[in-house]
């Protein structure tokens, strides 16, 4: 397939933070996904039956935690990797006949005292064919946190996962991750040519600056980012529109495609040319970043310095009062200490 469209859907995000009991979780859960299937396959009428990638916004079931504690995020919104949910979405994806990618809180027997936030792709068959874990979070546990057991269990290459499909080589950046170029850089050393990132993030016209990593990583990568953002999040505290908005799908040049306004909306469409990127990733030329890289010039001091250490959660039970005084000490340690 060298040429569809690619949808970042951006969706009302209804948070579970009141629901005081499991059924209340699942009736919301049920409610998402059905107004997301109904929504994938109008958007797809409208679009075109070439709409063959649809990205979702960050913790689109969930939201998420608002005072609660990791075991009480665990309980109530984690999904298990063999979950109804995935079952579920699995069968949306199916039924539209397309790559869906989104981010959700996740369980794994191996740690059984946290959870990871997951971004995921499921292909038109049903099928989950890539997890990424985020590496990169303020309050909540990553495999960093217990780098050793990871590594032990998952392998190095577990932690940026390109998956090759009829549709490119997709890959997954979760939220402020985007805001971390090393990230994209790994993905596109392994070969990603589109990159899904799910968000849920301040909407505005300012150029913010999650609006002006997604082009410099597109620029930089080579590849296109389809970037999904909340249409708002309802139940909780904060402002309803405080994340609303500017869902955009930005090519390899860095030049934007599509953009959403505020609200539910389909806008944020565009083609994905395979043969476009191809051609620009293997014309030589001052422009093709990738093949100018030198990655054994900076390769040393990724090797000789460390600023958050890994492994804090080896042998400490998870708080989120853990995260900041880590951080603490990593700014006292590290960064004022040049």
């Amino acid at each position: 397939m060298e040429r569809y469209k690619a949808l970042a859907l951006q969706i009302t995000c209804d948070t579970i933070n009141a629901c005081d009991n499991k059924r209340a979780v699942e009736q919301v859960f049920q409610h998402t996904i059905s107004k997301i299937n109904g929504q994938i396959r109008a958007s797809k009428a409208f679009i075109g039956q070439d709409l063959k990638l649809v990205v979702l916004p960050e913790y689109f079931l969930t939201g998420f935690p608002m005072g609660e504690t990791i075991v009480q995020w665990r309980e109530k919104a984690c999904l298990k990797i063999d979950g109804v949910e995935y079952a579920e979405l699995g069968k949306l994806a199916n039924q539209n006949q397309v790559y869906l990618s989104g981010n959700a809180y996740e369980l794994d027997d191996n740690f059984p005292d946290i959870y990871f936030q997951t971004s995921f792709i499921i292909s038109p068959d049903g099928n989950v064919i890539l997890r990424y874990r985020r590496l990169n979070s303020m309050f909540a546990p990553t495999p960093h946190d217990v780098w050793d057991k990871y590594l032990e269990i998952y392998g190095y290459e577990s932690l940026f996962p390109v998956v090759k499909t009829e549709i490119g080589n997709l890959a997954c950046i979760a939220s402020e991750e985007i805001l971390y170029p090393e990230i994209a850089r790994c993905l596109a050393m392994r070969g990603a040519e589109i990159i899904c990132h799910s968000s849920s993030e301040v909407g505005s016209n300012q150029l913010t600056q999650k609006n002006v990593a997604k082009l410099a990583r597109a620029i930089e990568s080579m590849a296109y980012v389809v970037s999904a953002n909340s249409a708002g999040m309802g139940g909780i505290a904060i402002p309803f529109a405080s994340t609303d908005g500017a869902s955009k799908v930005i090519d390899y040049r860095g030049l934007l495609l599509a953009e959403a306004g505020y609200g539910e909306s389909m806008v944020a469409n565009a083609d994905i040319d395979l043969p476009a990127l191809r051609y620009f990733r293997n014309r030589p030329a001052m422009g093709n970043l990738l093949a100018r890289q030198r990655f054994e010039l900076y390769a040393e001091s990724y090797q000789k310095h460390s600023f958050y250490p890994p492994n804090t959660l080896l042998d400490k039970t998870a708080s989120r009062q853990h995260f900041i005084e880590t951080q603490i000490e990593v700014i006292e340690n590290k960064i004022n200490n040049f």
